[in-house]
């Protein structure tokens, strides 16, 4: 037999090729505003935390590998059934789920650039390829090029709205018009990790799509509104036989018994969440509105964080400012930046580093 000249273990090649995540800077001290990491800047919801430190004592046990009185919370939240419900580790534990499931190596994964960056690190790691259609003018999917570029070898398309790191949205009447050209056998993703800030006409009703379509499933987090992001829940709602081959693909007991019970206490917490949002959703429009009055050109995006549209000198001179004046933010090498919002006494601070994007223009 033929043995290998290497004289320690091998990685796959592909291994070699992967693209890294890179996640948000995190802050060394408290005095550091840390908008980078897109995460909530509140503190958990009240009932939540009474809920987490009783299932804290439980932790010696192994949790529900079925997670199902959490899919059965989410299907009663949502008007669906259990069955149609996949919880995971984040909702990009369960994206991997769902290209482990559906795509052999050489398929191919349909997506907007620049989108949620962990895309390309999935499809990668499939030995799956990524083709990247890039956003139209105005940040929003395009829809049109997203189709023309489905080919015989393509089997998941991703759509992420309101999209990471812009903030545009789908707008429903779009959205069913593209579900009406594409293959039936394309799986397409509606990736709402944002859905809950959300706040214009013509809104996605992504769960109105999925009933009407059967290659549609839809991805969602309990990570961003729901301020669980260390705990790492995320679920999809999709058909039946779907659902049944990512619960096979899964890792067991990835979702802790911390986690799930985290997450249906967030789904009984309505009020609290909805006083949450709306936090949100007011200081978003206030930072915009003050960003554009300083010359900034900030679309009306629908998440939980602003963004600047900028080239790679602009981007620099915004991060590094940002950075001496003890903010951090999330730059995009050819795109912009990406700022989280966080309380109103820290957007204020942003609002003032910024200043007028003249003096920014003055110094490239």
């Amino acid at each position: 037999m033929a043995y290998t000249t290497n004289t320690q273990p091998a990685l796959r090649s592909l291994v070699h090729e992967l693209p890294a995540y890179a996640a948000g800077r995190r802050a060394t001290d408290a005095t550091i505003a840390a908008l980078a990491s897109n995460e909530s800047h509140y503190d958990p919801l009240p009932s939540v935390l009474d809920v987490v430190d009783t299932a804290a004592r439980r932790m010696n046990r192994y949790p529900d590998s079925a997670a199902l009185a959490l899919r059965t919370g989410i299907a009663a939240a949502l008007g669906v059934v259990p069955e149609e419900v996949v919880v995971g580790p984040g909702s990009l534990g369960v994206l991997q789920q769902i290209i482990a499931a559906v795509c052999d190596p050489g398929d191919e994964i349909v997506f907007a650039w620049r989108s949620f960056e962990a895309y390309p690190v999935l499809a990668s790691l499939a030995a799956a390829r990524s083709v990247m259609v890039p956003l139209a003018a105005d940040e929003s999917h395009d829809l049109e090029a997203m189709a023309a570029a489905v080919t015989e070898r393509t089997k998941v398309i991703l759509v992420c709205t309101p999209n990471n790191p812009t903030g545009a949205t789908v707008k429903h009447g779009r959205m069913s018009e593209f579900l009406d050209s594409v293959p039936a056998h394309v799986l397409v993703v509606i990736d709402e990790a944002y859905v809950e800030f959300v706040a214009e006409k013509e809104a996605l009703d992504a769960l109105a799509l999925f009933r009407a379509h059967p290659n549609v499933c839809v991805l969602r987090t309990f990570s961003k509104a729901h301020g669980l992001a260390g705990l790492r829940v995320g679920f999809a709602v999709a058909h039946t036989e779907l659902a049944d081959g990512l619960r096979r693909v899964g890792l067991p007991f990835a979702v802790t018994a911390l986690a799930q019970e985290a997450a249906l206490a967030s789904l009984q917490a309505t009020r609290e969440l909805h006083e949450r949002v709306a936090l949100v959703v007011a200081e978003r429009d206030r930072v915009a509105d003050a960003l554009r009055r300083a010359g900034w050109a900030v679309i009306a995006g629908q998440a939980n964080f602003v963004w600047l549209r900028a080239d790679d000198t602009l981007r620099e001179l915004i991060v590094d400012h940002l950075e001496r004046n003890d903010i951090l933010v999330r730059g995009y090498r050819g795109d912009g930046v990406r700022i989280s919002l966080a309380d109103g006494p820290t957007n204020d601070h942003v609002i003032a580093a910024l200043g007028d994007r003249s003096s920014f223009e003055a110094a490239r």
